[in-house]
């Protein structure tokens, strides 16, 4: 299975419409990626006379993939911040 870390920073602010503090903007950066190595199940394609050979994730839906070509998201750090809002 292929894991990906990423690091979550939510950015929070207040507004005279919403006065209770909400989030406006999320940024998520991936930190690492491990791979999963080759697909251990490739799907047969046919098309007429054409042939091909796909990994399995380019086919079955998530549950029915291989060990290999299953993707994890892992949460590194979460960060949330504030911006304070500048009263004219």
């Amino acid at each position: 299975m292929t894991i990906y870390v990423v690091d979550i920073e939510y950015v929070t602010h207040t507004c005279p419409a919403y006065t209770v503090p909400h989030i406006f903007d999320t940024r998520r950066t991936v930190i690492d990626i491990i791979p999963g190595g080759p697909c251990r199940t490739p799907v047969t394609i046919r098309c007429g006379d054409t042939t091909a050979v796909i990994p399995c994730y380019r086919h079955e839906p998530a549950d029915r993939q291989c060990g290999a070509c299953r993707i994890i998201v892992t949460q590194h750090t979460i960060t949330t911040r504030h911006l304070d809002e500048v009263s004219a």
